[in-house]
């Protein structure tokens, strides 16, 4: 009997013991089982937030063209150093190999910050657009109103310049019914020109009231069918040159009709038959060139 108490005491006491072991051990397993849960829920976390990271640099990226028209913005100047930030703990978790689940939370906090910033940066960007949008548009619509302003100064000028010389026409002395005749000794009409002592030139001179009144002087170049200027008594200033002239006559101009004005040319040499260019200027103007078939 006292053996079998012995025997039955030692195997409670292995029991016990044995117990005792197998407790210890599983509780070192779930401990492990809990560390490696929660190494694996950072490390979640930790791919989570570097995801994350990557579509705000994705973001970012669309308009890093732009960030030269905010050079000296405070916004981008922050973005850049939580950025950086960023960039220094993931590197930072990556090189540990037990997650620390502070660490995960300042990331979490700065990526937090990253998107406020560029949110904000980003609606700065569209805000600039939107108001560069608006200039264009003014610039546009400024171009095209200085078009149409130059159009219209240009179409003014021309109307101008057009009524201009309309006023210089109309200003300008006028000569009709002119003919050329020769004469005799006596003052009689010559019919051939190879006999003829003068030569005479008629016109009239119509009513023009545009017309400043006044003395005006009138030049006569009478041109032989050789193309030679007949004789010469002195010349004239014509479109900028000095034209020699065949004879001239001082009139007074009231703005009334001077009919039958004459100019005189002594022949002193021998004429031919032919075509006779006969030319009146006065005031710089060209009153009429006029061809006149004289014959023998």
């Amino acid at each position: 009997m006292v053996i079998l108490t012995i025997v039955l005491a030692a195997l409670l006491l292995i029991a016990v013991g044995f117990g005792v072991t197998q407790v210890a051990s599983l509780k070192s397993q779930v401990q492990e089982a809990q560390l490696e849960n929660e190494e694996l829920k950072l490390s979640n976390e930790q791919l989570q937030l570097s995801n994350e990271f990557d579509v705000l640099n994705a973001e970012f990226q669309q308009y890093e063209d732009q960030a030269q028209r905010l050079a000296n913005d405070t916004i981008l100047a922050k973005y850049t150093a939580a950025k950086a930030k960023v960039e220094q703990l993931m590197q930072e978790l990556k090189s540990e190999k037990v997650k620390s689940q502070a660490r995960i939370n300042e990331l979490q906090k700065e990526i937090a910050t990253l998107k406020s910033l560029l949110r904000h940066y980003i609606a700065q960007i569209d805000s600039l657009n939107k108001e560069n949008a608006g200039l264009r548009a003014e610039n546009q619509e400024i171009k095209s109103l200085n078009e149409r302003l130059s159009s219209r100064v240009q179409e003014v000028t021309r109307t101008a310049e057009t009524l201009s010389e309309r006023m210089t026409l109309a200003e300008k002395l006028n000569v009709t019914g002119v003919s050329l005749t020769g004469l005799k000794k006596n003052g009689k009409t010559e019919k051939n020109i190879t006999k003829a002592k003068q030569l005479m030139v008629t016109f009239t001179i119509p009513q023009n009231n545009s017309t400043p009144v006044g003395e005006k002087t009138i030049y006569l170049r009478l041109v032989n069918p050789e193309g030679q200027l007949l004789g010469g008594v002195g010349s004239f200033s014509f479109e900028g040159k000095s034209i020699p002239c065949t004879a001239r006559k001082s009139i007074e101009y009231a703005g009334e009709e001077i009919p039958g004005v004459k100019i005189y040319w002594d022949v002193n040499t021998t004429l031919t038959p032919g075509d006779y260019t006969v030319e009146l200027f006065t005031d710089g103007y060209r009153l009429t060139s006029r061809h006149f078939t004289m014959k023998k």
